[in-house]
């Protein structure tokens, strides 16, 4: 079983016209929207399933295993992918207050 995530139109664009890079692909899930899921024994089943369906899997397109394990499907085929977490924005760091000197006359 696996979960189907399709690339929103705006990032697909961008990802269409990047050059392929080898490795695993750090993936925003702001640019990903769940569109259920699908019985496969495999990457290259879910595909072959989809593509006789309304929706077939474009390009950009993510599976989500069982076991959590996420793959994308690019031109030459599927490649790994994880979820990129963002950084949590911090608060400036606080100074902590002097204690004030005393004055010498």
């Amino acid at each position: 079983m696996y979960r189907v995530y399709r690339m929103k139109d705006a990032p697909r664009q961008q990802f269409r016209w990047a050059p392929h890079v080898a490795g695993a692909a750090g993936v925003k899930a702001k640019d990903y929207e769940p569109d259920g899921e699908v019985q496969a024994d495999g990457d290259y089943d879910a595909w072959v399933r989809l593509r006789a369906s309304e929706h077939p899997l474009a390009v950009g397109d993510l599976l989500e295993a069982e076991n959590g394990a996420l793959r994308i499907c690019k031109y030459v085929g599927f490649e790994s992918a994880s979820w990129v977490v963002p950084d949590a924005k911090s608060a400036p760091p606080v100074q902590p207050e002097q204690p004030a000197q005393p004055v010498q006359v």
